[in-house]
Parts: C-alpha cells; sequence; structure tokens
C-alpha cells in the first residue's frame, strides 16, 4: 500500500459512496475509463479486490470496506491538515470549500464571483449536490459551510438564515390558467404535475407548501433535474412546484409563467449551516458573513426577484 495515492483513495471512496462507477465519474468530473483505472491501480497496491459484480449492481469486498475505512480517515486528516494550514493564510489565499443544493447554482457562482472582488487570492471550491449528498458532505467534514433549504434536523449544526426562498407553481404561457386570478389550489387536483424526485428539498417544499390544501397532487412524473422539468411543462407536458430561482430566465424570456395560486408563493428560507463544533477558517467564515449581511439583497438581483428580502 505504500504506492498508493490520495487521489487513488479519494475516488476509492466516492465510487464505494455511490456504490456506481458512472455516478463517481459525474461528481469528480473524470471519465468512467478514468475512475475505473484508479480504483484498478488501488486493488493491485492493495492486492485484493475492493468491488465485485453482481448482475448490473457493485458491492464493496470485505476487503472494499475495510479499505474504505481507512481512506476515509486519512482523507479526513488530509482534510484536517489543510484547514489548519488555510488559518495560517487568513482570507487572502485561503480555500473556501462551500456546497449549495441544486436550486443554487441558479445564482451562486456570482455570489462567489463578488466575493472573489472583494477579497482577491480566495482560492474557491464549490459543489453542487442534492440533499442527500449534501448532508454526507457536512458528515464526512468534506465542506467548510453548506448552502440549503431545510438544514438537517439530527445533526449537531448551526443554521443561519440568509435569504427568502419562494416557490411557486409554473406553467407554460398559455396554459388555460395563465390568466386566471386567485386560483383556489385545490383547482391544481385536476392538472399534471411534473415534479422533483422524492427526498429532494423541493419535493419537501412541495409537501409543506401543499400541507392539507392540495393532499393528493396528480404527479404525473417524478423527475431529477430542474432543467429537464422546466422543458417538460415548457412543451405542455403538465405544471410544476419550483423555485423561483430556477426560473428567473424562462419567467424574463416569457417562456414560462407564475400561477396566480392562493396561497403562493411559498416562502422558505435559505439557510448557511456548518457544524457547531468546526472550527470555521477566515475564508469561510468572511463568506458566512458576507451572506448574512449581503446574500439576500444580491440573490434578489441576480435572479430578478420582484421583491427584496
Amino acid at each position: 500500500m505504500k504506492n498508493a495515492t490520495l487521489r487513488q483513495l479519494k475516488v476509492f471512496e466516492t465510487v464505494a459512496r455511490h456504490l456506481s462507477f458512472s455516478r463517481a465519474a459525474e461528481e469528480l468530473h473524470l471519465t468512467q475509463p478514468a475512475v475505473s483505472t484508479q480504483v484498478k491501480q488501488l486493488e493491485e497496491h492493495a492486492g485484493l479486490a475492493l468491488f465485485e459484480q453482481l448482475g448490473k449492481k457493485i458491492y464493496l469486498t470485505p476487503a472494499g470496506s475495510e479499505m474504505l475505512h481507512y481512506a476515509r480517515s486519512i482523507i479526513g486528516q488530509f482534510r484536517e491538515a489543510e484547514e489548519a494550514m488555510a488559518r495560517f493564510k487568513g482570507i487572502s489565499g485561503g480555500k473556501l470549500n462551500v456546497s449549495v443544493i441544486s436550486a443554487g447554482d441558479y445564482f451562486f457562482p456570482r455570489l462567489l464571483a463578488e466575493f472573489s472582488r472583494r477579497h482577491a487570492g480566495v482560492v474557491l471550491n464549490l459543489a453542487v449536490h442534492n440533499r442527500e449528498e449534501l448532508l454526507h458532505q457536512l458528515t464526512a467534514n468534506l465542506t467548510d459551510l453548506a448552502v440549503m433549504v431545510r438544514p438537517p434536523l439530527d445533526m449537531d449544526t448551526l443554521n443561519e438564515s440568509i435569504a427568502p426562498h419562494p416557490y411557486v407553481i409554473v406553467a407554460p404561457p398559455n396554459h388555460p390558467l395563465a390568466r386566471k386570478r386567485n386560483i383556489p389550489i385545490t383547482r391544481l387536483a385536476r392538472e399534471p404535475f411534473i415534479v422533483r424526485e422524492k427526498g429532494s428539498d423541493t419535493w419537501n417544499s412541495m409537501q409543506d407548501g401543499f400541507a392539507g390544501r392540495l393532499p393528493n397532487p396528480n404527479i404525473a412524473m417524478e423527475i431529477s433535474s430542474t432543467e429537464t422539468i422546466k422543458q417538460a411543462v415548457i412543451a405542455g407536458m403538465g405544471i410544476s412546484f419550483l423555485s423561483i430561482h430556477t426560473v428567473a430566465l424562462e419567467l424574463q424570456v416569457g417562456n414560462l409563467v407564475v400561477l396566480d395560486v392562493e396561497g403562493f408563493p411559498v416562502m422558505l428560507n435559505w439557510f448557511v449551516v456548518h457544524r457547531k463544533n468546526k472550527r470555521l477558517p477566515p475564508v469561510a467564515l468572511a463568506f458566512k458573513n458576507f451572506l448574512m449581511e449581503d446574500g439576500a439583497r444580491l440573490i434578489a438581483k441576480y435572479t430578478h426577484l420582484p421583491w427584496e428580502a
């Protein structure tokens, strides 16, 4: 094992977490053959198979499960060393590790760009995840800060609101309800909904938004991609419950409209989240303060909302 590399361990850990070479390749921004090569090289160093394939699925071997334990420990130690060095660098020259749920990728890069303009020399590391992966990033100490809608209830985290997060019902502009006003939510029971997958922040927000008012919406499709949902709605396949931050462009150009439904928009909040016992590097603390002070105004500006927080 003396010739194994940190890169090989990181690739192995990602494959083990997903139990999928293709999903690991997507997360790591590598080709699938490159991921397979890294795992194969680690197996050669170990002298043991770390994965086995049964049918179309892969599983960790007993040796692989043991390797995963040590891989995560080693990755964590390197991470702690990196954070320790970052604290000596201060803000300028520090590395910011931040993760955000997928709805945030419509404005978050612009927040990072503004922060970089104010603090030259900062190295940025942004990861966009679904809720499950984002929680893993927090649990495994792989991120300094997480920006999300629903902070975890079963983790020892500090959760602070930074901006409002409105959810709306969108439809194509030629939809029969597009020009109606004060639409009763019960009227939507007849409409096919195209929604995010169960467990996503958007799905959970929809459940809260409908509450007891629309207990059994007509779910026509569940899709894990917000972009695909928008295209399906534009094509007239149904309506959807989405974050207004994800549809700003489509609303501007007229490809989508917001239905005037009673009780909408559903107003939730964006939160910046980190573990309570985590010692934030100066650059992460500076970015958190930046979000607390200017996040709401800048998000409203970047997404062209008709209101500010």
